[in-house]
């Protein structure tokens, strides 16, 4: 139900999932293995596979922590989205990849739940788009130091957010894994 016109496919966005924003991340291999899975199923069924990367201070350009772990392949016809920004639309040619194939409903996955991936949530649905997050393919360091609740709280909490989460003509919501659409067309 995307209110972009003429964009009626789906794409699986992976966003950061790096092995330095994955050094100890809560449930990481559970994480990282039903990512897996949800690569193969949506490359099965013709449904694109974006994949986001981020770069900072902390995860220089090529450098080890910046690569996607070694449990995930990019094959070489997936768009790969470099971003410097929480927002993986910010200041990145995302929008213009999507466009370029068609997508108006994102299935997104990765981390960090309480930075990347929500930034992504929203910017997305402000967009236009309709957006599944995978509610058990998402995952964040534990913050709670700095007074964030531990991992698992800010899992949930953003899995509940999201799925009460709406706007005029787009729809937004979370499934599992294991349940989600990865349907290449919304029609």
């Amino acid at each position: 139900m995307t209110t972009l016109e003429n964009r009626d496919r789906t794409a699986l966005l992976v966003i950061d999932v790096q092995t330095g924003v994955l050094d100890g991340a809560h449930d990481r291999d559970g994480v990282v293995g039903r990512i897996a899975s949800l690569v193969e199923r949506a490359r099965a069924g013709g449904t694109d596979v974006v994949w986001v990367q981020h770069s900072s201070d902390e995860l220089p350009l090529e450098s080890s922590t910046w690569q996607i772990v070694p449990e995930l392949t990019v094959h070489e016809t997936d768009p790969v989205v470099h971003k410097r920004y929480g927002d993986s639309f910010e200041a990145t040619d995302l929008e213009g990849v999507l466009a370029a194939r068609g997508v108006g409903r994102l299935v997104v996955a990765g981390a960090q739940t309480d930075a990347c991936v929500r930034s992504t949530l929203h910017g997305a649905l402000t967009r236009g788009y309709d957006v599944t997050l995978v509610s058990d393919a998402h995952t964040t360091e534990d913050l709670s130091a700095w007074g964030a609740p531990p991992p698992a709280g800010v899992i949930a909490h953003t899995n509940l957010y999201w799925g009460f989460q709406e706007a005029p003509g787009r729809t937004a919501g979370t499934a599992t894994a294991a349940e989600v659409d990865l349907g290449a067309s919304t029609t």
